[in-house]
């Protein structure tokens, strides 16, 4: 069903859950309970709405059967003992229909930000802080996380009550962090939205080579604090590496759902209303300062985006840019990727010894970055024989079945008689 204002439902909760999630923390004080409760008004929400229509006030609707859920669980006995203190505090006497605060939440006060710092405190594993935001705030079913990592159901169950009840017993509050905190809280919001991002953007496993809603709700939440924190350079800069990056989704696979490299797209498909944004957004953060790795990589996707064709890739700025990257944010990923704008740049032997610095990096050790690498500057310095065993030895690494496929299909193809 699609209300009148043409927004679908299931879009409709997606974007209220959070907001509702943050009233019910700010308003009762446990997040863990709050989360919960707004499940089970989402799963009515879906169950009454596209049968009866959409309420006049949506928000609102939610805010109060997620409110009497809520209440319901403080009064029963389970409850009874941890928050005796919370009922007296805050449920309402039973002759008021609702808290005070209800015009004010129904109103539209967001609490996104605040919700969004939570489910990534500090306490939280990354893994951990990816599924909860992905629960909590990008309004995600459990399912569907549990398909996006190709882990059981119960299993994601599991691990998103763990970090709640961590969270919990962590004595978070829900609040924006004070000044000094942000950052290291920042820090751990912005890496949260790039590790979903990613994850969407190319799957680490599976048939699929993309999860367009994980990249999509990423983009959503990264809009979210940019909004709010609009003059921090960072957030403008992970957007804006996010936008470029996504631009490029129409043209990344063909009709079966294969693979086709950045130098084999067709540009003609890439989203240009997306890479102007990109850039816009890249070019007025970059003097603002000061400069981080989101920046920088946002800096180097417009380098490729900008470019009418791949031969007109400025190369050696995306090779200065890694520089500045390996300079501020050092790793062997990074260096891999300097790697191959120094082969580009320079030649394939010049990538390849650089490559070789990062061989034995235990973070790097098995991975099929690592082999894709080698065998594209093994090919382009004319060792098909090197190529074919790097390509394959990546293809059996990668848990991508989509890259698994494209990477044995270039070895067999270098292996071919000529």
């Amino acid at each position: 069903m699609i209300p009148s204002d043409g927004e679908p439902v299931d879009l409709l909760l997606r974007r209220l859950a959070p907001q509702v999630v943050g009233v019910l923390t700010r308003r009762y004080g446990d997040f863990h309970d709050a989360e919960d409760a707004v499940q089970e008004a989402l799963l009515a929400a879906t169950l009454q709405w596209p049968a009866e229509g959409v309420p006049e006030h949506p928000r609102g609707w939610l805010i109060q059967v997620a409110g009497r859920r809520l209440i319901e669980q403080v009064r029963s006995e389970q409850a009874r003992r941890r928050r005796e203190d919370l009922v007296a505090r805050r449920v309402p006497d039973d002759r008021q229909s609702a808290p005070a605060a209800d015009s004010e939440d129904a109103a539209g006060r967001d609490d996104t930000l605040p919700l969004l710092f939570l489910c990534c405190h500090p306490v939280l594993s990354p893994t951990s802080a990816v599924a909860l935001t992905l629960r909590s705030v990008a309004g995600l079913t459990t399912a569907e996380i549990a398909h996006a990592f190709l882990v059981p159901e119960a299993t994601m169950g599991q691990r998103i009550s763990r970090a709640k009840q961590r969270i919990r017993a962590a004595g978070a509050t829900f609040r924006m962090p004070e000044r000094e905190e942000w950052p290291t809280r920042l820090a751990s919001v912005l890496q949260v939205l790039y590790l979903i991002f990613n994850e969407g953007y190319t799957t680490s496993a599976g048939p699929a080579l993309l999860r367009v809603e994980l990249s999509r709700e990423a983009i959503r939440l990264t809009r979210a604090v940019h909004a709010l924190l609009p003059e921090d350079s960072e957030v403008a800069g992970l957007l804006a590496l996010m936008l470029l990056n996504d631009a490029r989704r129409a043209a990344r696979t063909g009709p079966d759902g294969e693979l086709i490299p950045l130098d084999r797209q067709d540009r003609g498909r890439w989203d240009g209303t997306a890479v102007a944004e990109g850039v816009a957004l890249i070019t007025e953060a970059l003097p603002r300062g000061p400069v981080g790795p989101y920046q920088v990589q946002a800096a180097i996707s417009a380098c490729h985006d900008e470019a009418r064709t791949a031969a007109e890739t400025d190369w050696p700025q995306i090779l200065a840019l890694y520089g500045v990257l390996e300079r501020i944010a050092p790793g062997p990923v990074v260096t891999l990727n300097r790697a191959v704008a120094t082969a580009m740049v320079h030649g394939p032997e010049r990538g390849l010894a650089l490559l070789a610095s990062v061989d034995s990096d235990p973070r790097l050790a098995g991975h099929h970055r690592l082999y894709v690498a080698r065998a594209h500057l093994l090919e382009m310095a004319g060792d098909r024989a090197g190529a074919v065993e790097n390509y394959r030895a990546a293809a059996e690494r990668t848990a991508s079945l989509p890259e698994r496929h494209y990477l044995t299909l270039r070895a067999a193809r270098l292996a071919a008689p000529q």
